[in-house]
């Protein structure tokens, strides 16, 4: 048995982009984080609109065949306001505070 042993090829399939969702929760009075991972990008935001998260902080993307990861929560806030939009809603409690911060970043970095 070898020890520190690393595999010098990826696994077939590995090259896929995942999703991770750093998510805040509220235990008594402190705040902790956790991260959820999620393979497709649809399902972040489906599962953001739905609910699913307790308080969305950031999301990124990475990939680590291709070695690059980026920060997509400003992209994300901006799709949740666009989609609200179109429903003719306005964007969901839940979620209100993670749109307005990271959608006003993303307006004033464009600005």
């Amino acid at each position: 048995m070898r020890t520190g042993w690393t595999p010098t090829a990826v696994p077939f399939g590995a090259d896929q982009t995942v999703y991770l969702v750093v998510d805040g929760f509220w235990r008594g009075n402190e705040c902790h984080e956790i991260e959820i991972e999620r393979s497709d990008l649809e399902t972040v935001i489906v599962e953001l609109m739905a609910g699913q998260f307790n308080d969305p902080i950031r999301v990124f993307a990475f990939n680590t065949l291709e070695h690059w990861s980026k920060d997509l929560s400003n992209e994300i806030a901006k799709e949740i306001q666009i989609r609200s939009d179109v429903d003719g809603m306005p964007v969901p409690d839940h979620l209100r505070e993670f749109v307005e911060r990271h959608h006003a970043q993303a307006i004033s970095v464009a600005a």
